[in-house]
């Protein structure tokens, strides 16, 4: 399950602050319509952005964003990062429009640092089962697609080889090619990001992500951000330490006895190696034979 996303700048509370607040606001009067505070009030609460229940079991940690180092990596909400000055990444808005939006999460313009500051910069990647690819799942509910003339959108409610992504690891270390699933000649295509000329910006020119770029250059070199709690390197070394912080009592009303300072760090090391219960009835028939000892 995908919980609710956070930005930087947004402060997470705590279940117990949560309950004191719902409590005071079942409590009170409906507030008046005629009230401009209370209606900011009310809208402030309901924002997307902003209202994320968080976990005050969870270690920060979780809300981070690193970097996809391999295709295998990629799941859950992620940021597709284009190579661009500035940097931008591919989102879409509610009628399902594909365009380049600017980053402002980043340390000193480097990309590698890029995190999300709107939903719709955000997609949740998935494995497509029985094919090499993935779909990317808009912040509206729809899939990012790539037609046969290379246009991208974000309207389809389903996933056919149109959503369907390959993605493939890159010239430079830590970014992606994202191959296309619509090509009807043998040559592949890619995403990729190029200026076109345009009137109604400042520069003249324009920023256009398209899905039709048959060689790969730079300007298909895409780095993928994730939440660091879906990649697997570092939910497998959260899944280790969590398995090492079992308390003494625990370890000891599983085997049934006291236990020596000597067995408890046997144990500890058996649930972070995995051979757990097999240790667990060596220790229970060691207890038994040192009672009739």
């Amino acid at each position: 399950m995908v919980k609710p996303l956070t930005f930087k700048g947004d402060k997470p509370k705590s279940s117990k602050k949560r309950k004191a607040e719902t409590s005071l606001t079942s409590t009170s009067k409906k507030p008046s319509t005629n009230d401009p505070s209370s209606a900011s009030t009310t809208i402030a609460d309901t924002n997307p952005l902003t209202d994320h229940p968080a976990n005050e079991d969870e270690n920060p940690e979780d809300q981070s964003w690193v970097s996809a180092d391999a295709p295998s990596d990629l799941a859950g909400p992620i940021l597709l990062v284009l190579p661009s000055q500035p940097p931008t990444c591919i989102a879409s808005d509610a009628h399902g429009k594909v365009f380049a939006s600017e980053l402002e999460n980043l340390i000193e313009g480097d990309a590698s640092t890029a995190e999300p500051h709107d939903v719709r910069q955000v997609w949740v990647a998935t494995k497509v089962a029985g094919v090499e690819g993935w779909s990317f799942k808009g912040a509206h509910g729809r899939y990012l697609s790539s037609d046969k003339h290379g246009i991208l959108s974000a309207t389809s409610a389903a996933v056919s080889h149109y959503e369907t992504f390959n993605v493939l690891p890159a010239a430079v270390p830590s970014t992606f090619s994202i191959q296309t699933g619509t090509s009807e000649s043998e040559e592949s295509t890619f995403i990729s990001v190029a200026e076109t000329p345009s009137k109604s910006t400042a520069s003249g020119v324009k920023l256009e992500v398209r899905g039709d770029t048959g060689t790969l250059s730079a300007d298909t070199n895409i780095r993928v951000r994730m939440q660091a709690r879906f990649k697997p390197k570092i939910k497998a070394s959260k899944e280790i330490k969590a398995r090492e912080k079992v308390s003494r009592k625990e370890l000891e009303a599983i085997v049934g006895r006291r236990l020596e300072e000597d067995e408890v760090r046997r144990l500890r090391r058996a649930r972070r190696e995995g051979d757990f219960h097999e240790v667990v009835l060596d220790v229970r028939v060691r207890g038994k034979h040192d009672k009739f000892a």
